[in-house]
């Protein structure tokens, strides 16, 4: 996580919302990632979109693919806030092994912030003792598992992922619309983190 949080550092160097990642296999990095979405004008250029990129297309001595498709379901992603709902299916189609974050993402979390893309691609759809819907969630039931389900494990380095967020939305940003950038040179950052609350660190 801390290779990650270096990439979400220097994310916010380049003026970028500072987050970052890295995808692990068999304990070695084989790809890293930080938001480019300010300096591409794509939406889709998150961190993970730009890790898997760097994975296929690396490359051995004699310019060969090192790796296709198949690596990342053996692959864990350290990441330093939760998945959007976007990336969370990304990861999923790909079959990721395992994710840990940091920070959760409250507005378009796809691991448990939001939508549970991670478990049943999302479905609502609980199987209990009373069959499938609702009546079995009341009967103790739980979500449906699926076959391309993958694991999440939430608040890894959670302050540290925060307090960059926090510096990134206090500084003057060139591109933004003039009436949103008056004021900025008055925010500082705060330093104070909620503690994360017993029984809310995500896990699949």
């Amino acid at each position: 996580m801390r290779e990650a949080l270096a990439m979400a550092e220097l994310a916010l160097s380049t003026n970028e919302t500072p987050v970052g990642c890295i995808f692990v296999h068999q304990n070695t990095i084989i790809g890293r990632g930080m938001n480019a979405t300010n300096a591409s004008y794509n939406g889709t250029r998150h961190a993970e979109f730009i890790a898997i990129s760097d994975i296929f297309s690396s490359t051995d001595p004699e310019g060969k693919k090192k790796y296709g498709s198949k690596v990342l379901k053996e692959c864990d992603l350290y990441v330093t806030v939760e998945p959007c709902i976007m990336c969370a299916s990304l990861l999923r189609q790909f079959g990721i092994r395992r994710v840990f974050f940091g920070a959760g993402n409250e507005k378009f979390g796809g691991c448990g912030g939001v939508l549970n893309v991670h478990v049943a691609n999302g479905a609502t759809e609980l199987q209990g003792e009373g069959g499938d819907g609702e009546d079995g969630a009341e009967k103790g039931g739980e979500r449906k598992r699926h076959e391309d389900d993958y694991e999440v494990s939430g608040g890894w380095l959670r302050e540290e992922a925060i307090l960059l967020l926090r510096r990134f939305y206090v500084q003057e940003n060139g591109r933004a619309p003039e009436p949103r950038r008056r004021g900025k040179e008055e925010r500082v950052v705060k330093m104070d983190v909620e503690p994360l609350v017993e029984g809310k660190k995500k896990g699949g």
